[in-house]
C-alpha cells in the first residue's frame, strides 16, 4: 500500500506540473491496486476516484469527470451519510463540474447542498462554508445574477478578512474574484481596484513569480485590455507569460493561456500578424497537450477564426468557426455559452460573406440559447439581440430592427445606467 500511495502522489504532483497524461497514469495505477487490494468502496480507493474526477476535469474530459465524481459521491454516502465531509466535497467538485458543463442550475444545487452541510457542521464563519459561499458568487456571476453575486462575494470577504485578515491568500482569492465581477458589472476602476490590492497581497506573501501573483498580472491584462489601456495590457501580459515560461515552460497550460491573451492583444493593437503567431502558438501547445477537442483548444480555434475574419479570409475563418462548434456542441452541448459564442460568430461572418439568412438562423439560435440559460436581460442576451437588431435593418425589416434596438436599449438602461 505504501507503493500506491507513492504511485497516487505522483499522479497529484504531475497535476501541479502540468503533465496530465502522465497524471492520469499514475492515478489509474493507484486507483486498480487500491480496488484490488481493499475493494472499490474502500476510503483509499474512493479518494483515488476524485483524484481522477479533478484530472479528468482538467484534461476536458467532462463525461468521465462525472462519472468518477458520481461514483465517489455515492460511495462516500454509503460509507459515511450525505453531510460527512468527504460526501460534501465530493458535492462541491460536482458542482465546480456542472459549471463547467453549462449545468448551471445543476450546479447551484449542488452548490447550496455543500453550503447548507458546511453551515451545519461549522457554522456561518467557518473556512468551508466561505469556500461554498465563494463559489456560489462564481455560479451567480456566470448566470448573470451579478447583484447575488456582489452579495456572496462581500459576504466570503468580511467573513475571510475577519477570520484570516485582509493579506490571506483565501481572502486575496475573493478580492480577485470581486475584481472579475467589478468588470462584468462596468465598475472598471473598482475592478482595478481589487485586482492591485490581490496583486499587492500576492508579491508579499508569495513573491512576484509564484503562480497566485502571475495569475493577477494575467487579470489585470484582461482589465487594462477592456479600459482601452493596450500598453500597459501588454506589460502585464508579457511578465505574466515571462513568469509562467520561467517556472512552467513554455508548454504549460497556464502559459498558454497567456500566449492566447497575448493573441487578444495583438488583435486589438492592430498587429495581426503578431496575433496570428501567438495563436497558432497557443492551439499547437493546447492540441498536443489535452487534444483538439479539449476547451481551451477550441477557444483558441475560435480566437483564429475571429482573426481570420479580421484578415478578411471569410472561409478560412468559416472553417474554424465550424470546427469550434462541432467540439463544443460534441463536448458540452448545443445551449452551452462557449457554444453559443462560436453560434454568435458565424452570425457576423454569414452577414460578411452576404449569407443573411444563415446569419439570422445563428443569431436566433443564439439569442434562445441565452435567453433560456441566463434570462433576457443579461448582457449576452441585449448584445446578440442589438446584433440581430443590425441584422434586420440590413434586410431592410424596420419596424422588426426598431423593436430589437429598443429592447436592448431598455435592458442596458436598466442593467448600467
Amino acid at each position: 500500500m505504501d507503493t500506491l500511495t507513492t504511485v497516487n502522489n505522483l499522479g497529484g504532483l504531475y497535476i501541479d506540473l502540468g503533465r496530465l497524461q502522465e497524471a492520469e497514469r499514475m492515478h489509474e495505477r493507484a486507483l486498480a491496486g487500491r480496488e484490488k487490494a481493499l475493494g472499490s468502496d474502500h476510503m483509499d480507493a474512493l479518494t483515488t476516484v476524485n483524484n481522477l474526477g479533478a484530472l479528468y476535469r482538467n484534461l476536458g474530459q467532462l463525461q468521465e469527470a462525472e462519472r468518477m465524481y458520481e461514483r465517489a459521491l455515492a460511495g462516500y454516502e454509503k460509507a459515511l451519510g450525505p453531510d460527512h465531509m468527504h460526501t460534501l466535497t465530493t458535492v462541491n467538485n460536482l458542482g465546480a463540474l456542472y459549471r463547467n458543463l453549462g449545468q448551471l442550475q445543476e450546479a447551484e444545487r449542488m452548490y447550496k447542498r455543500a453550503l447548507a452541510g458546511y453551515e451545519k457542521a461549522f457554522g456561518p464563519d467557518h473556512m468551508n462554508t466561505l469556500m461554498a459561499v465563494n463559489n456560489l458568487g462564481g455560479l451567480y456571476s456566470d448566470l448573470g445574477q451579478l447583484q447575488e453575486a456582489e452579495r456572496m462575494y462581500e459576504r466570503a470577504l468580511a467573513g475571510r478578512e475577519k477570520a484570516l485578515g485582509p493579506d490571506h491568500i483565501h481572502t486575496l482569492t475573493t478580492v480577485n474574484d470581486l475584481g472579475g465581477l467589478y468588470i462584468d458589472l462596468g465598475q472598471l476602476q473598482e475592478a482595478e481596484r481589487m485586482y492591485k490590492r490581490a496583486l499587492a497581497g500576492y508579491e508579499k506573501a508569495l513573491g512576484p513569480d509564484h503562480m497566485h501573483t502571475l495569475m493577477t498580472v494575467n487579470n489585470l491584462g484582461l482589465l487594462y485590455r477592456n479600459l482601452g489601456q493596450l500598453q500597459e495590457a501588454q506589460r502585464m501580459y508579457e511578465r505574466a507569460l515571462a513568469g509562467y515560461e520561467k517556472a512552467l515552460g513554455p508548454d504549460h497550460m497556464d502559459t498558454l493561456t497567456t500566449v492566447n491573451n497575448l493573441g487578444l492583444l495583438y488583435s486589438n493593437l492592430g498587429q495581426l500578424q503578431e496575433a496570428q503567431r501567438m495563436y497558432e502558438r497557443a492551439l499547437a501547445g493546447t492540441e498536443k497537450a489535452l487534444g483538439p477537442d479539449h476547451m481551451d483548444t477550441l477557444t483558441t480555434v475560435n480566437n483564429l477564426g475571429l482573426l481570420y475574419s479580421n484578415f478578411w479570409q471569410l472561409q478560412e475563418a468559416e472553417r474554424m468557426y465550424e470546427r469550434a462548434l462541432a467540439g463544443t456542441e460534441k463536448a458540452l452541448g448545443p445551449d452551452h455559452m462557449n457554444t453559443l459564442t462560436t453560434v454568435n460568430n458565424l452570425g457576423l461572418l454569414y452577414i460578411n460573406l452576404g449569407q443573411l439568412q444563415e446569419a439570422e438562423r445563428m443569431y436566433e439560435r443564439a439569442l434562445a440559447g441565452y435567453e433560456k440559460a441566463l434570462g433576457p436581460d443579461h448582457m449576452h442576451t441585449l448584445t446578440t439581440v442589438n446584433n440581430l437588431g443590425l441584422l434586420y435593418s440590413t434586410l431592410g425589416q424596420l419596424q422588426e430592427a426598431e423593436r430589437m434596438y429598443e429592447r436592448a436599449l431598455a435592458g442596458r438602461e436598466k442593467a448600467l445606467g
